[in-house]
């Protein structure tokens, strides 16, 4: 395994403007186009705690199946995958918020549905929730919760303050959300069909020069999603047990019986081999299980070269 990945790319590309390290994916920035190299890394509580083999190939075909089940639902910013760890898309106009969608309530992080609403919530602008509920409950039906985005931690925030922050306009949240909850039923019931519960999820938009909203990022990976595996959730709700995670929450419970995430000070414990390939197997079971297809390793002799001349070869045939 090339580790350079972990620490992050650093490709001299012709006509690069900028380039962006997330926590997560490195974007190369061609002023009216992006590249977006997914990494190994698994990052949560705003650090990144681990390696996992082939996950940037996992969730870059993930979200390339996703991307072309829901192009009739709304257009998306791709142009092609020139490598399996990297999508090339058009670049918009980012709508500053993150559209998430919940399906149940659940969650460790602080903005999680769960945190807030055992904290004592009910009222969340555009819905209110009953008393009684318990985690991992399946809700009466699917809510949005939107964050902001590009700020230093997300924040929860109801659509009027949105539009009064001028986040957006009124018309573009309605047809972003419109478009977010049938993407999420859809997603829904694509999944169960597979055995898979689609638990929650986040979009993100942006706006071309004629102001249409436009898909971008990624959709319904095991990365921004929850995805929860079907044939046991009954059973293990019923015993008070957490579901089968079969996405990054597998990993994130583990740290958060081991250490405090949100203390500066305090130090990740590293992770066993032994979790870290039982998280790749369920990144792998979620898209074989999804895409109905085989999932084959590419060659992992020299990951950065193979990517770099990859993304030249593209850059040349899109001249």
């Amino acid at each position: 395994m090339n580790k350079a990945i972990l620490e992050g790319t650093d490709f001299k590309l012709p006509g690069c403007q900028a380039v962006y390290h997330g926590k997560v994916r490195d974007v190369y920035d061609f002023g009216d186009r992006l590249m977006l190299v997914a990494s190994d890394r698994y990052s949560a509580f705003d650090r990144i705690l681990a390696l996992v083999p082939h996950k940037g190939e996992l969730l870059t075909a993930t979200s390339r199946w996703w991307f072309e089940q829901t192009a009739s639902i709304v257009p998306n910013h791709i142009i092609g995958y020139p490598d399996p760890n990297v999508a090339y898309g058009r670049k918009y106009t980012v709508v500053p918020i993150e559209m998430v969608v919940r399906g149940y309530i659940t969650g460790v992080t602080n903005t999680s549905l769960w945190h807030t609403y055992s904290a004592g919530q009910r009222d969340y602008g555009t819905f209110t929730l009953p008393d009684g509920l318990k985690k991992n409950d399946k809700l009466p039906e699917p809510v949005l919760t939107p964050t902001t985005k590009f700020e230093a931690h997300d924040r929860n925030l109801t659509p009027a303050e949105a539009v009064a922050e001028g986040l957006l306009s009124e018309e573009t949240w309605q047809t972003m959300s419109r478009i977010a909850l049938e993407l999420f039923a859809f997603g829904q019931k694509t999944a169960e069909a597979k055995g898979l519960l689609l638990v929650d999820t986040k979009y993100e938009f942006g706006l071309d020069s004629e102001g249409k909203i436009v898909l971008i990022d990624e959709i319904h990976t095991q990365d921004s999603s929850r995805y929860w595996f079907g044939e046991t959730y009954q059973a293990r709700i019923a015993a008070g047990e957490e579901p089968e995670n079969y996405d990054k929450e597998y990993l994130r419970l583990w740290f958060k019986e081991r250490f405090d995430p949100y203390a500066e000070a305090s130090a990740a414990p590293a992770v066993p081999e032994a979790v870290i390939a039982e998280l790749e197997r369920r990144y792998r079971y979620v898209y074989e299980t999804l895409s109905g297809q085989a999932y084959t390793p590419a060659d992992d002799a020299d990951v950065l070269q193979r990517i770099e001349a990859n993304l030249l070869t593209a850059l040349k045939e899109n001249a």
